[in-house]
C-alpha cells in the first residue's frame, strides 16, 4: 500500500494550530458492512479542505493499477490491491486524505478513483480506499523511523505530481 508519514516539528506549529488538531481514533476496518455510511475529507480538486458523505459500496474490491514509468521507477508495473469501496466523491487531490465513519473513526485512507469501466463507459463516485487495518502496520513502522531533517537526493521521495500547461484544446 502506498502510505507515508511526515514528521513536522512541534516548535514549527502555532498554538493556535495545536489547540484546532486532535489525533485521529482508527477504527475497525474488518468490521465494515456494505451500506454503511462513510465520510471523505480530502482537497478535491485543490480548492482546499473537502467532505463527501456516501455509503461502503464493497468490501476488498481487487483494484488493479498500472503505474507511470515516467516517475522514474524504471518499468511501469501492475499492483492489485484490495480496498474499500465508497460512493462518497473521492477526486484528485482527495488521496492520502480520511476515509471515516460515522462515529468519526478513520477506516480508511483515500487512495483512487475510476472514471470509466473497462469497455470505454463513464462512471460516477466510485472511489477506493486503502482499509485501516491492512495500513496500519505500515504506518506504525514509519512513525517508529528516525526523523530525518535532510534526505540525500538518492534517498528522496517523491509527491507524484507535476505541473503542466493546460491548452485550449483541454479547457474545450
Amino acid at each position: 500500500y502506498d502510505v507515508a508519514v511526515i514528521a513536522v516539528a512541534l516548535d514549527q506549529i502555532s498554538d493556535d494550530t495545536m489547540d484546532a488538531i486532535s489525533v485521529a481514533t482508527l477504527g475497525d476496518s474488518t468490521k465494515l458492512q456494505i451500506g454503511e455510511p462513510a465520510i471523505a475529507i480530502g482537497n478535491a480538486l485543490g480548492y482546499g479542505q473537502s467532505v463527501t458523505t456516501g455509503v461502503i459500496s464493497a468490501l476488498d474490491r481487487e483494484v488493479t493499477v498500472q503505474t507511470d514509468s515516467t516517475y522514474g521507477f524504471g518499468n511501469s508495473q501492475t499492483v492489485t490491491s484490495k480496498l474499500i469501496q465508497t460512493d462518497a466523491a473521492i477526486n484528485p487531490g482527495n488521496s492520502g486524505g480520511a476515509l471515516l465513519n460515522m462515529k468519526g473513526e478513520l477506516i480508511g485512507i483515500n487512495e483512487a478513483k475510476t472514471q470509466s469501466t473497462p469497455d470505454g463507459g463513464s462512471v460516477d463516485n466510485i472511489g477506493f480506499a486503502i482499509p485501516i487495518d491492512k495500513a496500519e502496520s505500515s504506518l506504525k513502522e514509519l512513525m517508529n523511523l528516525p526523523t530525518r531533517e535532510k534526505v540525500d537526493s538518492s534517498e528522496a521521495s517523491y509527491l507524484g505530481i507535476s505541473g503542466e500547461t493546460v491548452t485550449s484544446d483541454v479547457t474545450e
